[in-house]
């Protein structure tokens, strides 16, 4: 990973680039920021190499639903996952709808039946329907407001059908022990949302010119400095 950022082999990285390369993990701006601002410790918008390695610890310590902080380096944690341009959540004209879906069809049914009984109106299921069901689930309280967070694909404060299997699937994985992600993946993006940009924390193909590049994304360093200090 440090190759890819570091091509002069300097040793360190620079806050522009920094900023192309992260956005690859899928997080979103604010919990880059927030990486960002534990790994440049002292705030000179450069990483040299261990700060850049503790910044990918904390990607995927975020990755794997565990807290962005430096108490979380030392957990086990598979190493982070950074997709190249071409993937779904860097979306550029077209959607990658030939990503198989995530959610089966055989559970897609019983989703279905689950939401049909909660007297949907005109196809959506507002936030006071749905709070039962995942309460009904006994999963802790953060977690079941980053699984409303991440199905609400259209943040209409709703639900419709495949929103709600969305809801339904992380829900079921949370009570499987495994982390709630704190970005939608492209595999869970039901089809019928996979339009341009549709995606949370969406961004345009980076262009391949990385003068460009720079222009078109800020710098971590500028998402940080919104970011307050928690450290």
């Amino acid at each position: 990973f440090l190759s890819q950022v570091d091509s002069a082999n300097a040793g360190r990285v620079l806050a522009s680039d920094a900023a192309v390369f992260l956005k690859k993990s899928g997080l979103t701006d604010l919990v880059l920021g927030k990486i960002w601002d534990l790994a440049d410790t002292d705030g000179k918008g450069i990483l040299n190499k261990q700060e850049f390695f503790v910044a990918l610890r904390l990607v995927a310590c975020a990755q794997n639903g565990l807290d962005v902080s430096l108490s979380s380096l030392n957990l086990p944690v598979p190493p982070p996952r950074f997709t190249d341009t071409n993937s779904p959540l860097l979306l550029s004209g077209t959607a990658s709808s030939d990503l198989p879906w995530a959610v089966k069809l055989e559970d897609k049914v019983k989703y279905d039946a689950i939401f049909d009984s909660l007297n949907p109106v005109n196809g959506l299921l507002s936030g006071d329907k749905v709070k039962p069901v995942l309460l009904n689930s006994k999963l802790p309280v953060d977690i079941l407001g980053r699984v409303w967070e991440l199905s609400d694909i259209d943040h209409d404060g709703m639900l419709d059908r495949d929103e709600f299997a969305v809801a339904m699937f992380l829900v079921y994985c949370a009570l499987e022990k495994e982390p709630v992600p704190m970005s939608l993946p492209a595999a869970l993006v039901p089809p019928s949302k996979r339009k341009p940009l549709s995606v949370p924390g969406a961004m345009p193909l980076i262009p391949s010119s990385t003068k460009e590049s720079h222009q078109s994304l800020p710098p971590v360093g500028i998402l940080a400095a919104k970011t307050p200090l928690t450290q």
